[in-house]
């Protein structure tokens, strides 16, 4: 009898919208979630896993989701995070970027420290400590995943990508609910408000716009998804060249960068008219192939993959939590000019060193929604996560594993 229950792509993505339409309900149900800024698609994506899992059990079958479409939804989303970045934006951005880098490997360093300290603790070869630090952490899944076997054949540990995933996957949950509130608490304590509080929101829209007439049309749709088809297909193509040269950089990479060729070009060689840059019809498609993404991923997660490894992961990642806490409040913070968007940016990195970038994403659009937008915060930390991240905490976890 088949052990697996496979979830055809249609259903899967019909399943991802519904969940999200789930937790944006939620949301507005529920003003404590936007209190607390917890994305949507986290509130209706946990329920659904949660859901799943009992599923699973009861029905003696693992639930297998096929998610091409979630690979989609990325990609789109950072075509549109391109889109709207303005040039004057990446040259303001220049100084809080080289910031974020320096604390990016500071903070990759310190969660492979005590997670070498808790593998330790646990009976767990001091090798795997990078399974409980910056390789599960700030690499996520597909890091995890890339170095489990290296892992295993150095210290023989069989179930290393079992523990890489599970520690990823408590990562993910925990970055989507602790940004927001570390944002709240810095935007609050220091009465920050927006620099620019006119600017268009660079991912949906504000919570108490959304019932206000915006000047979307299905001509202003048509032509934003236009702008994004053509950013993804020229980033298809300057990621097969970039392939070429044997670097290899995730799809979603080459797309933000065309993006931002788009979104920059298009003003200067047409009429200004023609730019699909900072229109709320962008807005909305960035937060909605975000918010799909995000369901698809956290309604796939595998919660049978904690099972054994539960009272390791949670003493450690307890750990790793309140460092990222305190060293956003107590370091990153101040480091970037205790500002408006320096709590932005905030809620971004602890979703970002916990979990992924989408997360960190998800995390500022909803501090955003709420308290106003910060353009310069959407186009630096993904600068930060699509270019930097890869190479430096490969550097580091090698360091670890060869020790």
């Amino acid at each position: 009898m088949e052990s697996q229950i496979v979830i055809p792509e249609m259903i899967t993505a019909t399943l991802g919208l519904a969940v999200f339409l789930l937790g944006a309900r939620l949301t507005r149900k529920y003003k404590v979630l936007q209190e607390f800024n917890i994305p949507e698609p986290v509130t209706g994506g946990l329920l659904a896993a949660a859901l799943f899992a009992i599923v699973s059990v009861v029905s003696g079958k693992d639930l297998v989701f096929s998610t091409t479409s979630r690979d989609f939804f990325l990609v789109l989303f950072f075509a549109s995070i391109g889109l709207n970045a303005r040039l004057t934006d990446l040259i303001a951005g220049g100084k809080p970027l080289a910031i974020l880098l320096v604390l990016t490997v500071i903070t990759i360093a310190a969660q492979n420290v005590i997670g070498v300290v808790g593998a330790v603790i646990f009976d767990f070869p001091m090798q795997a400590g990078v399974l409980f630090g910056s390789a599960a952490l700030i690499g996520g899944h597909g890091t995890a995943i890339a170095w489990a076997p290296e892992v295993s054949q150095v210290t023989g540990l069989d179930s290393a990508s079992e523990l890489g995933i599970a520690v990823a996957t408590i990562g993910l949950i925990v970055a989507a609910l602790v940004g927001g509130p570390v944002a709240k608490y810095l935007i609050e304590r220091n009465d920050l408000s927006p620099s620019r509080p006119d600017a268009a929101h660079a991912v949906g829209v504000a919570y108490d716009k959304e019932t206000s007439a915006s000047p979307i049309t299905h001509v202003s749709l048509m032509k934003v998804m236009l702008a994004l088809n053509l950013a993804i297909i020229g980033g298809y193509i300057l990621h097969q060249a970039i392939a070429e040269t044997g670097l290899m950089l995730p799809l979603f990479v080459p797309c933000l960068i065309m993006g931002i060729v788009i979104g920059n070009l298009v003003p200067l060689l047409f009429h200004k008219a023609s730019s699909v840059s900072g229109t709320p019809s962008l807005a909305v498609i960035s937060d909605f192939a975000l918010g799909a993404f995000l369901a698809i991923s956290l309604m796939t997660l595998d919660f049978a993959s904690l099972r054994g490894l539960g009272l390791p992961i949670a003493m450690v990642l307890a750990v790793q939590t309140i460092f990222a806490v305190l060293f956003v409040i107590y370091v990153l913070f101040p480091l970037l000019g205790r500002g408006y968007r320096a709590a932005v940016l905030a809620a971004g990195f602890g979703g970002f060193a916990l979990g992924a970038t989408p997360t960190a994403i998800a995390n500022m659009t909803a501090v955003t929604k709420r308290y106003g937008p910060s353009p310069i915060a959407f186009v630096v930390l993904p600068l930060v996560s699509a270019f930097f991240v890869d190479i430096a905490n490969a550097i580091i976890i090698q360091m670890v594993v060869s020790f």
